[in-house]
Parts: C-alpha cells; structure tokens; sequence
C-alpha cells in the first residue's frame, strides 16, 4: 500500500494533537507539517489541504466550513472533526458500525466524523429505532457524563489549574438551555422525530464517558433481554461491542474505558425500567479514535489498525 500524505489542520488543538501522537509512528504515513509561524496563515494552510491525501479538520465550526471550501484537488479526502458537517447530506456521517456506513465512508470524499456525546446516544438508539423496537416519534431522554478533557485545552487547563475554584470539585451540568450542538446530529442520524431531552454533565477526572438513555418498559416492544441480543447481533464488527453490565459491584465507572478506542453497550435495570448505557473514551471512539478508524476505511488499510482495545 503506497504511503498516505495526512495533514492536520487544527493540530495545537486537544483533537488534533492526539491524531498526530497517534499517526506518528505509522509507516504507511507520512504527517505533513506547517511551520509554527505558518500554521495559522491561509495561502499555507490551503496549499497543504489541497496536496495531501487525507486532511483532519480539527477546527471550530466556522473555520472547519471556510477550509473545506478551499477544497480543489480531487483526490484529497476530508475528516471533519467539528461539529460543521455533521447533518450536511454531502457529507457522510463516520460511524461504521451503523448499517451501511463502512461501505459508505470507505467510498466517501467528506467524511464528517461523530459528536463525543452523539456516539453514545446514536449508539443506544439507532439499533431501535432501525429493528422498530422503538417509536421514532417517541420523546426521549438522555443523560452523559464526560471528563473534562472533553472540553478542548481551556477546559484541561481550567481543571488541573493549582488553585481552581471549588465548583469544580463536583459534577457540573451544562447546556441547560437544551440547544447543545450534539442535538441535531443525535436527532437526525437515529430517525427521530424529536430531539431528546438532553443533559450533560462534566465531572472531575480526565477522560470517559457513560450515555444513559432511560426506558419504561411500555416506551419498547422489547424486554430487556431482547434489547442486548438486538445489541449483540447489530455490533458485530468494529469498535463496538455489546458488554454485560457486571464486573463493578453494581457501580458503572464512566472512566473504564478511558485509554481505549472501544465501546461497550449495555443494558441494566428491570422489567419496567430500562437503562441502556454506553461507555467509551471522549478521547476515543468519542473523537480521535473514530477519525482514526475512519481513515484507515477511506485508505483501505485495516479498520482497526493503531487501535486500542481492553482485554475481553
């Protein structure tokens, strides 16, 4: 396989240098780098986009929208990390593990890779709603906690500050006012017809994340038994996998996975009141793990390569 030129736009941030840890050690690629004093310059940055292979948007929004409008070569291919592309129908969304997307993102030019707290939830619901266990106009719920390394290097340096405020002790919840940008992609890849009710919440250790949808068991045609061999069948390649809820002494640590680029689904609670959890790294499959995967389908090299996984 002849060696990929990969270029990071966006590689001082939290995204962008773990991809670049991550790839540097890669013989079948070759990392394209701007000079400090270039690395924010235009004329630069677009000369670089349009001569590598592969490029990873790992920019805000709006400047992930203005560079891949710089987009000329035809033979470059796009990873965007933002949040700009993610509903975008010219761009294909990166979850493989979803019917039809390996194929779909090993074939595609613009690849929009998923939200840290959409993984989880689409993860969860979209086997539903795809085998009709669910209504997609059934109104949902959804609660995910995250470390604090989710937030990007301000957020890093907030929390390890010596001296930090207090508040931070604890669990913090955000986007209260129920617009948080991961909601239309959560909505619209799943098929629903509402947006669920959506809370957040940032705790104080480094990195994992735990996604909770919550079922009364009249909200499902499916016992709970059902749902987790729904699971197994459904992930059955990639970096998902169904995982009994066990082992933790009826505790569910969100940072179990921290570390890896895996995800475990499970399903907890009783016949009336269902939890449908996810587990995986915001830093993994949450992010650099899934642009990682992603690559290596539209490269053609092994899906899993350079990925890490627990011992099952």
């Amino acid at each position: 396989m002849p060696v990929k030129r990969v270029f990071v736009d966006g590689s001082a941030g939290t995204t962008g240098l773990n991809i670049i840890e991550r790839l540097s050690g890669r013989n079948d690629i070759e990392l394209l780098a701007l000079p400090e004093e270039l690395r924010k310059d235009e004329a630069s940055r677009k000369q670089m986009i349009n001569e590598a292979d592969i490029v990873f948007l790992c920019l805000p929004d709006q400047a992930a929208k203005e560079a891949a409008s710089w987009l000329e070569n035809p033979s470059t291919r796009v990873i965007d990390t933002s949040t700009a592309h993610r509903v975008h129908p010219d761009w294909t969304y990166g979850f493989p593990e979803l019917t039809g997307q390996r194929n779909a993102i090993a074939d595609a030019r613009l690849v929009a890779n998923p939200g840290c707290h959409a993984s989880g939830f689409i993860a969860l619901v979209r086997p539903l709603t795809e085998n009709c266990l669910i209504a997609k106009d059934l109104p949902l719920s959804c609660f995910s906690l995250t470390g604090y390394s989710g937030g990007g290097k301000k957020m890093i340096a907030e929390y390890e500050a010596a001296g930090r405020s207090p508040l931070l002790d604890a669990p913090r919840m955000y986007g209260l006012n129920q617009s948080h940008k991961h909601l239309p992609e959560m909505k619209h890849v799943c098929g629903l017809a509402v947006e669920p009710v959506f809370c957040p919440i940032v705790a104080p250790y480094y990195a994992g994340m735990e996604v909770t949808v919550p079922l009364f068991r009249s909200q499902t045609s499916a016992s709970p038994s059902e749902i987790a061999a729904c699971y197994e069948a459904y992930y059955r390649s990639g970096l998902v996998r169904y995982a009994p809820a066990d082992g933790e002494g009826g505790f569910l640590s969100a940072s179990a996975l921290a570390g890896t680029d895996e995800m475990h689904v499970s399903v907890c609670g009783n016949d009336e009141r269902i939890l449908l959890v996810a587990r995986f790294d915001n830093l993994g499959k949450g992010a650099c793990g899934a642009a990682i995967q992603n690559m290596n389908l539209m490269i053609g090299a092994p899906e899993d390569l350079g990925l890490i996984y627990t011992e099952v």
